[in-house]
This record gives structure tokens, sequence and C-alpha cells, in this order.
């Protein structure tokens, strides 16, 4: 049985990462597309998620007591992105999918823009750059099945990185 202070914070955050997902999203599809090419935009939105996951494991560490174990500091991590990836998932679909069918076209060509000249820059050779434009036609990331297929490797990531922080948050051995 999971504790209720782990599954009331785990909940809680995962709507607020959620939230916080769907309006960069928002926020990034109303200023303009391109900024979903930028570098900094994916740096900024990991530091955010990043401070919401320590800010996350540090509320509950200190509402049970600083008794945290390994264990429960997943579990409080892993519901919260789990939720988090859900609500945000679902938000891009709606939108990409149902809301503005045209913006995932349009945001697969300047993925795939951005990713010619980064090859070309790199010096890799044009036949490379053809095959790889050619793999990026046959699948949109946008599309329902590609975010789902993306959703599931956040899991993952997310995981591997509550893993982490579990490790870093987890209550000292009384034994040592």
């Amino acid at each position: 049985m999971v504790n209720e202070i782990i599954k009331r914070n785990g909940i809680t955050f995962g709507v607020i990462i959620g939230v916080v997902s769907a309006l960069i999203t928002a926020t990034i599809y109303a200023i303009d597309l391109n900024l979903f090419t930028s570098w900094w935009i994916g740096a900024l939105s990991i530091v955010t998620y990043l401070i919401i996951g320590i800010v996350l494991l540090s509320k509950t560490k200190k509402e049970l007591n600083n008794v945290f174990t390994f264990k429960d500091a997943f579990t409080t991590y892993f519901i919260a992105t789990l939720i988090g990836i859900l609500i945000s998932t679902v938000f891009n679909i709606l939108l990409f999918n149902i809301i503005d069918p045209s913006a995932k076209d349009t945001l697969n060509e300047l993925m795939i823009k951005y990713t010619a000249n980064m090859m070309q820059k790199l010096g890799t050779p044009a036949s490379a750059i053809n095959e790889a434009i050619a793999k990026m036609k046959e699948n949109n990331p946008y599309s329902t099945v590609e975010l789902l297929k993306g959703s599931a490797f956040s899991i993952i990531f997310s995981s591997i990185f509550g893993l982490i922080l579990a490790a870093f948050f987890k209550s000292k051995s009384t034994q040592e």
C-alpha cells in the first residue's frame, strides 16, 4: 500500500508537471513553431522539470519526517512523472491531431530542415543526409502513434532519472 503523503504529492506534482508541459507547448505553439527546434527551449524545459522534481522530493521527505526510503522516493517521483507525461501526451495529441493537424506537418518540415542543416554543418555526406531526410519523411513525430511511442520513451528516461534522484534524496541509513 502506498503511503497517503507519497500518493497525494505524486498526484499533485504530476498534475503540475503535466500542466507546465502543456503550457510550455501551448506558448511555443502560439509564439512561433520554429521554437520547437530550439535547443535552449529543450534545456529550459529539462531544468524546469528538474526543479519540480527536487521540490517534490524535498517536500515529501520533509512531510515524512525525513524518513524517506529509496523505494518511497522513487515511487513519489514515478507517480508524478507518469501523470505529467500522460497529461502532456494527451494535450499534444489533441493539439497536433485534432485542434490543428496542419501544425504537425509544418513542424515535421521544420525538423527536417533543422536536421539537414545540422548534418551539413557537421560535414555529413549528402547521401547520408538524403537518407536521413527520407526516413524523417516516413514518420511524423507529432502523429498520435509517434507521440505515444515518445511518451513510452519519456517514461523510461524519467524512470532512470528518478532512480538517480531517489538515491540522492533517500534517508541515510541509521546503521552507518
